[in-house]
């Protein structure tokens, strides 16, 4: 399996890119098979991406962005999250994609942000731009916050591994892995709230 992992990060290093590469991990972890990956750093081609906004024409640097993403069989996407939405350098890459070339695609989607409160971004935002491009987002979208990297990562850790293991059964034709219950009592969660206030 050809596995392609586009991140949008900016920073060096980065959340957004340390949240794909688990998200790859799981995954190869998951296929019981040979997996290629190949990361696509949007960081690194965001000069091209807007020349060819602006003129049509890719670089060759972006032409190899566009055949990594457009010849995987399956794609990891994750973007930070700014002012409650995707970046514009991760929705300008997916604006110069021929509108055709992810139909059908198995895509796990991820977003990285300061604050629980953008991880809607996952379903009101990415949800829609894959589905528009036709792709097959996994049930399972994985969303960390600031938060999540220090005491709660051991939850961010399972919903990685679950995502992994959907994208990797579903490039694969298996069906969709039974997902353990997600729901957490109110209760329980005002109380991790509390204590992180502390």
């Amino acid at each position: 399996m050809k596995l392609a992992v586009v991140t949008a990060g900016l920073s060096m290093p980065s959340s957004t890119r340390l949240l794909a590469d688990r998200l790859a991990a799981a995954t190869v972890a998951a296929a019981g098979s040979p997996v290629s990956v190949e990361v696509v750093e949007l960081r690194d081609i965001a000069l091209d991406v807007t020349k060819n906004l602006l003129t049509g024409f890719p670089s060759p640097d972006l032409r190899k962005a566009i055949e990594t993403v457009t010849g995987a069989d399956a794609l990891i996407v994750v973007t930070p999250v700014f002012t409650a939405g995707y970046s514009g350098l991760f929705k300008s890459f997916f604006d110069v994609l021929d509108a055709e070339s992810l139909v059908g695609k198995p895509v796990l989607l991820g977003a990285t942000g300061g604050t629980e409160r953008h991880s809607l971004v996952l379903d009101y935002q990415l949800r829609p731009l894959f589905g528009y491009l036709k792709a097959d987002p996994v049930a399972t979208g994985v969303y960390a916050a600031s938060s999540d990297w220090g005491s709660g990562e051991g939850a961010l850790q399972r919903r990685i591994e679950r995502a992994g293991a959907e994208l990797a059964s579903l490039a694969a034709g298996r069906p969709a892995v039974a997902a353990a219950p997600s729901f957490v009592p109110f209760d329980q969660l005002l109380a991790e709230v509390s204590a992180q206030d502390r």
